[in-house]
């Protein structure tokens, strides 16, 4: 279905994520403007990100307690900031980390553009955002020094002469998009494999064991590489098993451009089809015991090759951002486990639906391992 079926994000999302996504979604911009994100974001993966991993782990631990930001919070957005635009903790990462919070808040209220809303206030965080990103650009552009991350490559993606370059509104708006929908799953994510990890002594006793059999071939100082992340496989499994319990983003939305035909039915040339992927991962024939958290099913069965895996979507429009994100939860939890020892304090309400989220946050005592 390919050629009848097409990516649908509504209107009102749009304005405040990715308000130029239609003059980037042809076949020669879109596509390009994803390519070189994706490839800068591997790039950094094997970079000196890894080895800065372990300082913004440590410094969020202690930044949580002093304000209302929740760790896991602190940790994906200063994660993804210094990947993406060489953001370090400061008056800059406040100012972003203030104004991204107020536009998730606006993309999950009711679109009504009325001051006094929550959708409204998004609204003025975007532009509070789009004021800040075009100042950041306007001084790489005359200073002209050379960063390793991802703005840099973004800046010069069509210096070659073999594309036409993107426009300062389309690189802002890819990289409000890339924060926005990779930070908030990043931190849900890694904020419920603390707490299933905590509700399992045996899960967290194997991923342990694994990261501190890593240890033991680097200087207390040392950094983990790719190569250890990619040998992590129960870590990975552990990630996957989160994710599956806790599904961050419950569907995909889509669009017919033409009549489609499923099944003997007819789909018509317009329609919104909401894939509703968040039932397959309970599905009891896939995963029995759905409701329990186990992260060996993942290497038993090598589920991941499943054609029926949608944790991250599938086909051609799978997430782009799978491994990034993977690696990232993967190097948090490494220096978390192997430093902290931890255990709830008080009773934790964790919401799963409409979205998975913790009202009030999920308060831990830590402790050095």
């Amino acid at each position: 279905f390919s050629d009848s079926i097409t990516l649908h994000i509504p209107k009102w999302l749009l304005y405040l994520t990715a308000k130029t996504e239609h003059h980037i979604s042809g076949h020669h911009h879109y596509p390009f403007a994803v390519f070189v994100v994706v490839a800068e974001f591997h790039r950094s993966i094997s970079s000196p990100c890894l080895s800065m991993a372990k300082d913004i782990t440590e410094s969020c631990v202690l930044v949580s307690y002093l304000t209302d930001f929740p760790f896991p919070f602190q940790m994906a957005l200063l994660s993804a900031l210094r990947q993406i635009a060489g953001v370090t903790a400061g008056p800059l990462s406040d100012a972003l980390k203030t104004e991204l919070y107020t536009l998730v808040l606006g993309t999950i209220s009711l679109p009504i553009n009325l001051p006094g809303t929550s959708y409204y206030q998004g609204f003025q965080a975007r532009k509070k955002l789009v004021s800040i990103l075009e100042q950041m650009i306007a001084e790489r552009r005359s200073s002209g020094d050379a960063h390793d991350d991802m703005l840099d490559a973004l800046l010069r993606s069509g210096d070659d002469g073999t594309r036409e370059k993107i426009s300062d509104e389309q690189i802002i708006d890819l990289l409000i998009a890339l924060i926005y929908s990779g930070y908030e799953t990043m931190s849900t994510t890694s904020m419920m494999a603390v707490k299933y990890l905590s509700e399992h002594p045996r899960a967290l006793e194997e991923l342990r064991r694994e990261h501190l059999d890593i240890r033991k071939g680097k200087s207390p100082d040392e950094a983990i590489s790719y190569d250890d992340v990619k040998s992590m496989t129960f870590t990975r499994a552990a990630i996957f098993e989160t994710l599956r319990l806790a599904t961050v983003v419950n569907g995909l939305l889509r669009k017919t451009i033409k009549d489609v035909e499923m099944n003997g039915y007819v789909i018509p040339k317009g329609w919104r089809i909401y894939v509703y992927t968040r039932e397959i991962n309970y599905d009891p024939f896939m995963y029995p015991d759905p409701m329990t958290f186990n992260p060996w099913r993942w290497l038993e069965k090598n589920m991941e090759s499943h054609p029926h895996f949608m944790l991250f979507g599938g086909g051609g429009r799978m997430c782009p951002g799978k491994e990034v994100g993977t690696v990232e939860i993967t190097t948090f939890l490494h220096y978390f486990v192997t430093r902290y020892r931890w255990e709830e304090e008080g009773k934790n309400t964790i919401l799963k639906f409409p979205r998975v989220e913790a009202p009030n946050g999920l308060h831990i005592r830590v402790q050095d391992y």
